[in-house]
């Protein structure tokens, strides 16, 4: 699969290391309008996991200034969109439209009705669309989902995700809410999506929290209205610049025992109602390379990706902007009529 991934910061940088990874995907083309990077110096780049960007050999890869031309390559099949969140809506409409499957780093857009559209384009191309929800890949979450699909936790009756990380300061537009979503849409719509994957739909939202972007703090607890679960709930965002450290965890409660994870020290582990504790810990992979290899092979074979279907992750899109809806209302109770 010859793919083209176009914006070359943290995502970008990101995808292109998994990439090296992946012997069924050739990388054929790279957009940026920055110089320094299209020479393959993407040593500057700073994010909020992983290490820092490196130098790569862009010696056999077509380098362009402008996404039309990417577009406009015969030889391109599929586009792995990196860009700026305000830029992902409509640069993947351009794509479907020019015949490319598209890979769109997550969220899928800000706002349900945009969500939509590319739904209904891709349907109208015959493309795959797929949106990099890269929480569904990762050993600790890709274990979860099972043990909570198969029975294996009994009924789940509360659950509670975390996410955080210090102010993104390593690219000045994550500040702007208008291109971003501010931390809702940039780290939470993980543990949205993960919630669909889960337990589907909710009934409603109500949430709380506070907004002061110009100090670096966004801040959410959200819960998640679910007939006969007691009680699920989002809570994160981001916390001051620079020091505040990234993690993500959780804890779902079941008959048959309780789930709980954390990124810092914590493996996946199942306390069962027997008093017994059973560790569901996998050797982690490359989530990204898994992500990325699972959308090709999709888009090689013509396959819905069902793992990942991007109809919840237009979903998640709408449930996160009810959850800023209810934030900004106080805490008001908003039914989920999507």
């Amino acid at each position: 699969m010859r793919i083209a991934v176009l914006g070359l910061g943290f995502m970008g940088s990101t995808h292109l290391k998994a990439l090296k990874n992946i012997p069924e995907a050739e990388l054929i083309a790279v957009v940026s309008s920055d110089e320094q990077k299209l020479t393959g110096d993407l040593s500057s780049i700073q994010g909020n996991i992983g290490g820092p960007g490196e130098k790569m050999d862009f010696s056999r890869v077509r380098k362009y200034r402008a996404i039309d031309q990417a577009l406009g390559d015969s030889d391109v099949e599929a586009v792995d969109i990196c860009l700026p969140t305000d830029r992902h809506a409509p640069v993947a409409l351009a794509a479907l439209r020019a015949g490319k499957h598209v890979l769109v780093e997550k969220p899928m857009a800000l706002d349900g009705a945009t969500a939509d559209e590319m739904l209904a384009e891709a349907r109208k191309s015959g493309r795959i669309l797929m949106t990099g929800q890269v929480l569904r890949f990762i050993g600790a979450y890709r274990n979860t989902a099972v043990a909570v699909k198969s029975g294996k936790l009994g009924r789940a009756r509360s659950a509670i995700f975390r996410r955080r990380c210090a102010a993104p300061g390593w690219s000045r537009w994550l500040g702007n809410p208008e291109q971003s979503g501010g931390g809702v849409f940039d780290l939470l719509i993980h543990d949205i999506d993960f919630c669909l994957m889960l337990f589907g739909k909710p009934v409603a939202v109500s949430a709380r929290g506070y907004e002061d972007l110009p100090r670096g703090i966004d801040w959410i607890l959200a819960e998640f209205e679910y007939p006969g679960i007691g009680c699920v709930v989002v809570s994160g965002g981001w916390h001051h610049p620079k020091s505040y450290p990234f993690s993500m965890e959780f804890t779902i409660v079941g008959d048959k025992g309780t789930l709980e994870y954390s990124s810092e020290g914590r493996p996946l582990s199942m306390y069962r109602e027997d008093g017994e504790q059973e560790s569901l810990a996998s050797t982690e992979t490359d989530w990204f390379a898994e992500e990325l290899r699972y959308f090709i092979d999709c888009a090689a074979h013509g396959r819905r990706p069902d793992f990942c279907p991007p109809e919840e992750s237009a979903i998640a899109v709408k449930l996160a902007r009810l959850m800023v809806e209810s934030r900004s209302k106080n805490g008001e109770r908003i039914a989920c009529r999507l």
